[in-house]
């Protein structure tokens, strides 16, 4: 809800005119802004067309409502640590329906809490799409050696850091002397809290 704010007062426009916008009513957008009511994939898509910026620099606190008209099936590929590396599983056996728009290979189940302030909590799934690289600063499934762990990247010279988003773990600094195996697996692009 910060984050729609921010955006639609950086362009300086009212409620109304970002409203007009969306084909929604301005009480929708204040219900959105204020964190009342979930935003629904199409308007999130349409936020994202209109401020230029991606969904996952978006959804910060805004909670994605998944129910989707066209669906596609991703492979879960076991869990991924917000917190501490989990060993990798690479044998999947459950799939995940979502909606065609969520440009991704794969999935995995988050376990911890460490990226809680980008909204992703435990138990949610998080969708990836696979690449060996991703920008400054963007959140990233990484490999190191047969564990995997979800977290922002950060690239320097000499090392890279995986940072959480809570204050509670520490971010994992990687040297460029390291002997451990360290790949990106793919950029996060996606969140699905899933409603037991």
């Amino acid at each position: 809800m910060n984050n729609l704010r921010k955006l639609r007062e950086k362009k300086n426009l009212s409620q109304e005119a970002l409203a007009g916008l969306l084909n929604i009513s301005q009480g929708t957008l204040s219900h959105w802004e204020r964190g009342r009511n979930d935003i629904d994939l199409k308007s999130l898509k349409k936020i994202s067309d209109i401020f230029g910026v991606t969904i996952d620099e978006i959804l910060g606190n805004i909670t994605l409502n998944t129910s989707a008209v066209e669906l596609k099936r991703f492979p879960v590929l076991g869990e991924l640590a917000a917190g501490e590396p989990l060993v990798m599983n690479t044998e999947y056996e459950t799939y995940v329906d979502a909606d065609t728009a969520f440009r991704a290979d794969f999935c995995l189940r988050v376990r911890g809490n460490s990226m809680i302030n980008a909204g992703i909590k435990d138990g949610d799934i998080v969708f990836i799409k696979e690449q060996p690289d991703v920008m400054d600063g963007e959140i990233a499934a990484v490999a190191i050696d047969d564990e995997a762990t979800l977290k922002r990247v950060f690239k320097y010279k000499d090392h890279i850091v995986l940072q959480a988003e809570s204050p509670y773990y520490k971010p994992i600094v990687i040297f460029a002397d390291d002997t451990r195996d360290i790949r990106i697996l793919g950029k996060a692009v996606a969140i699905q809290s899933l409603i037991y």
